[in-house]
């Protein structure tokens, strides 16, 4: 062998040895590369991305008022608050959007939102630079800046957590506990399905108890509101068409022009002639029912059969702007006066007599309640048998009311056994927990027999019975009077005003916004 044989083969070896320490190199960086990415997967799956995401910040900013010499650019004026994660704001979106959604369901396509589509493809109608994904996270940002702020001067306050707002958590965790064991999941498992796949119950938890201190602390601020009588006076004088009532009649007479068809059957808007022409005839009408009253003719009567008019008893109309209205509530106006009026801007004419302006003076009521509804029945309505079956199960549940009556008042027949009886008997969720309480009950608020019944003037504070309405039989307790109508008005709108006044302060300069984490953020 040559050697320029042997130094050709060294050349091969040494070439070879290199190309082999390559693939060795490229190997190794694959095999690395494939670990990072089953390691980069199972982290995904694991949320622990998702789950530590910051959604978005929430802090303090001073305003002008609170520091003069703020300049209002400067980040310094800023405090941050916490950093929310994705779980965190889930809470609040899924429960606002799902409460939009609930309270607008016979809307809902006519406010352009599809619950069947994503939030993120929809733009927010209005706002061509906002999608309804965008609104619901804002306005949970907004929530949470609230319920934070409320914590924070709880907490400065010494307002700490009560017995009443643990019986409220345990409720909710029963709730919690007894719905998702009728799903057939595990509490986790069910939190998720409803507030996605980063929730824990520690985050639902603690949001929650945020939400229920923050709801206790408002409503012992607003529960601890009074108001002398010589206040109350003073609301009313200064807004006496807030609480004041009319009673008066009045017919309405139509002055709008009719549409045609054209020869091709298509609906033709009237002229402005044709309008005219129809305002013209209703002043004429006006003006002879008017006469026709004057002399003596009932307004019913002159309205009946006649589709252009339209007649109202008016009993204790509340005052609203309008023609009408502003007529009635004329601080002038006298007992019997008349008139015919014109709303040509509503293309329309009223003779109106006027009876008289009153303040609601009588008493309110307190009464407690216990609601019994019938069983569901059996047999579908309109088959044979349904309305007997409905007689009979009205009847036992009739019987079932009577027969707990007759229980409370063979033992200690107090307010006190019969708000017990409540809460363990009666199935109206708005008055149950609080032993079938309803406070200041006013004239025409419940359903007709259930008022009656309240409003009886034989009626004394002990008195019972059993009242039959459409939502079943009522075990009703009469606890006794309350303030007059027209001061639960005065006090409510005094309360709401005070209560705003002190609610807008405590959230003053608490705000947040959204961060990249909230790509993470969905509605389930």
């Amino acid at each position: 062998m040559s050697a320029n044989d042997n130094h050709s083969r060294t050349a091969r070896e040494a070439q070879q040895q290199k190309e082999a320490r390559r693939s060795n190199i490229m190997y190794a960086v694959i095999a690395v590369l494939f670990a990072l990415l089953v390691v980069a997967v199972l982290v995904w799956k694991s949320n622990i991305i998702q789950k530590n995401a910051t959604a978005a910040t929430l802090y303090t900013q001073l305003t002008s008022a609170e520091d003069p010499a703020a300049s209002g650019s400067s980040s310094a004026e800023k405090t941050v608050l916490a950093d929310v994660k994705v779980p965190q704001l889930n809470y609040y979106f899924v429960n606002i959007y799902q409460n939009f959604v609930q309270q607008n369901s016979a809307y809902i396509s006519y406010m352009g939102l599809d619950t069947s589509k994503d939030l993120r493809s929809q733009p927010y109608p209005g706002d061509e630079t906002q999608t309804w994904f965008d609104y619901f996270v804002d306005q949970a940002i907004d929530q949470m800046s609230a319920i934070y702020a409320l914590n924070d001067e709880a907490e400065e306050e010494g307002y700490v957590w009560n017995d009443a707002m643990q019986a409220q958590f345990d409720a909710n965790e029963e709730s919690l506990t007894s719905t998702a064991t009728a799903s057939n999941l595990s509490i986790v498992k069910y939190l998720r399905q409803i507030y996605g796949s980063t929730m824990s119950r520690s985050v639902y938890e603690a949001e929650m108890k945020r939400v229920i201190l923050a709801s206790d602390f408002s409503q012992s601020h607003n529960d601890s509101l009074t108001y002398t009588d010589e206040e109350l006076e003073a609301e009313y004088a200064a807004n006496r068409n807030t609480y004041d009532v009319v009673d008066y009649q009045s017919v309405r007479i139509s002055g709008t022009a009719e549409a045609t068809t054209d020869a091709d059957g298509n609906s033709v808007d009237p002229t402005e002639e044709e309008s005219a022409a129809a305002l013209k005839a209703a002043k004429q009408s006006a003006d002879t029912l008017y006469a026709s009253f004057k002399s003596g003719k009932s307004l019913s009567d002159l309205a009946k059969d006649n589709d252009k008019m339209s007649y109202t008893n008016g009993e204790a109309g509340s005052y609203s702007s309008g023609v009408l209205m502003d007529w009635l509530f004329d601080s002038g106006r006298q007992a019997g006066d008349s008139a015919v009026l014109a709303d040509e801007d509503n293309a329309a004419y009223y003779v109106v007599s006027f009876g008289k302006r009153y303040r609601q003076d009588y008493k309110t009521v307190n009464v407690r309640h216990i609601l019994l509804q019938p069983e569901a029945g059996k047999i579908a309505q309109g088959e044979d048998g349904y309305d007997e079956e409905q007689a009979k199960l009205k009847e036992e549940a009739k019987a079932k009311a009577e027969d707990l009556l007759a229980q409370w008042q063979a033992g200690a027949a107090t307010e006190d056994s019969f708000a017990q009886l409540a809460k363990e008997n009666s199935v109206d969720g708005g008055s149950q927990a609080n032993g079938g309480l309803y406070e200041q009950i006013y004239q025409g608020q419940m359903v007709p027999t259930f008022n009656d019944w309240c409003f009886d003037s034989s009626r004394k504070a002990g008195d019972t019975g059993v009242v039959e309405t459409d939502y079943g039989y009522h075990i009703m307790y009469f606890v006794g009077e309350n303030l007059p109508y027209w001061q639960v008005q005065a006090d409510s709108t005094l309360r709401n005003q005070d209560f705003g006044t002190w609610y807008d302060g405590v959230i003053a300069g608490y705000t947040g916004e959204a961060t990249g984490g909230v790509k993470y953020v969905s509605a389930s």
